[in-house]
């Protein structure tokens, strides 16, 4: 049985333009893109608004884990942990497609920061805090089954080491998945949609809706509301001071940079922890699609703009350094780097403003002085308790009539579908069809060339030169679907290769 298609954006916008609803969201990252899900899960009406695409910043940017956050344990985020433990194993029974198990090694050396006694009962708490049901729990490993484990890890100094369980993800499909479910449960979805200002009630009175920009039609439109819900992530104070000019900080930045390099160039059997031999922070090494191995993070604060964060050489050479001490003999060089990419955290804006990773991951919500209710912090992991915990704020604010929730026992949507015999790779050597290409333009609202090489699958990332070479062809299958001409082909790869050069350029 074949999937309905979804209405067709210019029914969409009409939708926005017609109804009133319960709530508009803003923001379709996966804080936004959550509460969308949960609200008309719900039976409530719902409009979920995104400027760009869904997914197109932070929640395509991480180290594509749901984890429950062990290196949390030193700094005391005991009640972060236990939720992102909780919810990890929610997502690993209800989104199997998008989310499976993934074992770590975290190796010890001489002199290292983490002693192996410190290891031991972290992660022996690590596996308390997850209520003992994890995938598997954590084992303790002298330095030969490290080795065995990963067998070109650094032998210099090597005391031993344990495994442990996370999980891996794909962070735009998570995102989109919450997007289809919302929209199969009656939101109505637009993306390429900005905000450009609050509406308000006569008078002072409250927040009553959201005037956007359709960003491919132009059309300037409204969209009345019971509530608005920001779940802008970076852009959050930006949304603050539509209401407010003269606002404080919401949010405050880190920036998280990754590489992405050959998976033969660094010979990972499965995820690493590290740490920095320049800092001491934790990262990782990480198996990922295409061939590829990931490398991140860092986090460091930053005053870039969100839609222009990108990586810098600095960022770049710290990672290769990081992994070059632990896997020396593979010496990577810049030149092995096939992509680069930066996100920024939006952290509540308290805490220890001199250690961004000692920063709490931990969400809040509150409501502004003219009624706007604006969800800040939270990580992907923790994204539907957040979510949760918006939607009770916004229902209690509504008068309290709706559903209860069921998103913590609600399977998600979104699986890719099987290969036909004659489908045709985009590329021999990945795993990305021309069926990919019809299936986001159809059935998941991609409107660009970035929306379907970025988030709908991983072409950007796994290719050298972010698929350039075959973004013509790729515009061309899409170009009946959309309506593009010879011209608005020609357009669509020119915007793309600017997307690129504003997400994957590495700075001085």
């Amino acid at each position: 049985m074949s999937t309905p298609l979804p209405p067709r954006r210019a029914e969409r916008l009409l939708a926005l333009a017609g109804d009133r609803f319960d709530l508009a969201v803003i923001g379709g990252g996966i804080t936004g893109a959550g509460v969308a899900r949960d609200a008309a899960r719900r039976g409530l009406r719902v409009a979920l608004i995104e400027a760009e695409d869904f997914a197109a910043g932070t929640s395509s940017r991480s180290s594509r884990l749901v984890h429950g956050g062990v290196r949390y344990l030193e700094h005391g985020y005991l009640h972060l942990v236990w939720e992102s433990s909780r919810e990890r194993r929610r997502l690993l029974q209800h989104a199997p497609h998008l989310v499976r198990p993934l074992q770590f090694t975290w190796p010890v050396y001489r002199g290292a920061r983490v002693k192996r006694w410190q290891l031991a009962a972290a992660l022996t708490m690590y596996d308390a805090l997850a209520m003992f049901r994890n995938v598997g729990r954590h084992r303790r490993l002298t330095a030969t089954a490290v080795l065995t484990q990963e067998p070109l890890l650094a032998r210099d100094g090597l005391l031993g080491g344990a495994t442990y369980w996370d999980a891996a993800t794909d962070d735009s499909r998570l995102t989109l998945a919450n997007v289809l479910d919302a929209a199969a449960h009656g939101a109505v979805v637009v993306n390429h949609a900005a905000v450009r200002r609050l509406t308000f009630g006569s008078g002072n009175g409250p927040v009553d809706g959201v005037e956007i920009q359709d960003l491919l039609g132009g059309a300037t439109l409204r969209v009345r509301a019971r509530l608005v819900v920001s779940c802008a992530g970076p852009w959050t104070d930006e949304i603050t001071r539509l209401e407010d000019p003269n606002a404080g900080p919401a949010v405050r930045g880190t920036k998280g940079v990754h590489i992405a390099v050959p998976a033969t160039r660094v010979g990972n059997v499965s995820a690493v922890t590290m740490t920095s031999p320049d800092d001491g922070r934790v990262m990782f090494t990480l198996p990922a699609s295409g061939g590829m191995t990931i490398i991140g993070t860092t986090d460091t604060p930053t005053t870039e703009h969100p839609a222009n964060v990108r990586a810098s050489r600095g960022d770049v050479r710290y990672l290769l350094s990081a992994c070059n001490h632990f896997f020396p003999d593979a010496q990577l060089t810049e030149e092995d780097v096939v992509s680069a990419w930066a996100g920024i955290r939006p952290l509540v804006a308290t805490g220890n403003a001199g250690d961004p990773s000692s920063a709490s991951r931990e969400h809040a919500t509150q409501l502004s002085r003219r009624g706007v209710l604006v969800a800040t912090g939270g990580k992907l992991t923790t994204y539907r308790a957040q979510a949760q915990q918006i939607v009770d704020a916004a229902v209690q604010r509504l008068g309290g009539a709706a559903k209860a929730c069921d998103t913590a026992d609600a399977a998600l949507p979104g699986a890719r579908p099987p290969a036909s015999g004659g489908d045709v790779r985009l590329v021999p050597e990945l795993s990305w069809r021309e069926a990919d290409v019809d299936q986001a333009v159809r059935h998941e609202y991609a409107e660009s060339l970035a929306d379907v090489m970025i988030r709908r699958t991983f072409l950007a990332f796994e290719l050298p030169d972010q698929g350039r070479s075959i973004a013509t062809r790729i515009a061309k299958r899409m170009a009946p679907q959309l309506g593009w001409t010879d011209a608005g082909v020609t357009n669509a790869v020119r915007e793309y290769s600017q997307s690129l050069d504003r997400i994957f350029t590495i700075t001085p």
